[in-house]
């Protein structure tokens, strides 16, 4: 079931408290025409404007592929969306571990959390309004348009296997980056990516934190 609303403070924040109180049951969606408190990276939040994609789904891990690694599923789920929209013309990326991008400026991301046996992934991309320093999606697409395309792929229970092997090639456009490992900014120049979706660094395992 997919619910669509004008306005809410985030998706990710009530559905995930939906799934918590049991008022929503996975398979389910929720799309927002704005929001005024999106969970970002590192707890951050931000004022959305309407038009761009605001949308939370939930979805009970039997339904997911067998072979697909918790830590796994942000990029799992990221991936999905970026092959739906590179199939449509545009030259969307995924930068490690989760961020969409266009050439070198970021367009959106996605944040998963797992409770129960249950995964809730948000994702927000830029389709007609971008801050600073980011910009909007190449293609011309309609927040119906990317939430269909995209749950019409994730019931196709692509494995896990299969879409690790196309991001370990697409993980080296991410090495001119640094990612946040707490307080920490940690180069991906001379990282080396795990089949679990983790990176090790000096002999060190650093998962997402999203």
């Amino acid at each position: 079931m997919i619910s669509f609303v004008e306005n809410c403070e985030s998706t990710q924040k009530e559905l995930v408290e939906a799934v918590r109180e049991g008022a929503v049951i996975p398979p389910s969606a929720l799309v927002a025409g704005a929001q005024s408190a999106g969970m970002g990276s590192r707890g951050n939040e931000w004022s959305s404007e309407p038009g761009n994609l605001y949308f939370s789904f939930c979805v009970d891990e039997s339904d997911l592929p067998s072979d697909l690694p918790t830590s796994s599923a942000s990029i799992y789920f990221a991936f999905l969306m970026c092959e739906y929209l590179r199939e449509r013309g545009s030259n969307l990326w995924l930068k490690w571990p989760n961020d969409f991008y266009l050439g070198e400026k970021k367009i959106g991301g996605v944040i998963t959390t797992k409770l129960k046996g249950v995964y809730i992934c948000g994702m927000g991309i830029n389709l007609k309004f971008a801050p600073p320093n980011a910009d909007i999606l190449d293609i011309e697409a309609t927040p119906n348009d990317l939430v269909s395309g995209f749950c019409d792929r994730l019931e196709q229970k692509i494995s896990w296997k299969q879409i690790f092997s196309k991001f370990l090639v697409e993980f080296e456009k991410s090495r001119i980056y640094g990612v946040h490992n707490g307080d920490e900014i940690i180069g991906l120049s001379n990282a080396a990516l795990s089949d679990d979706g983790s990176i090790i660094i000096n002999g060190k395992k650093v998962y997402s934190n999203r």
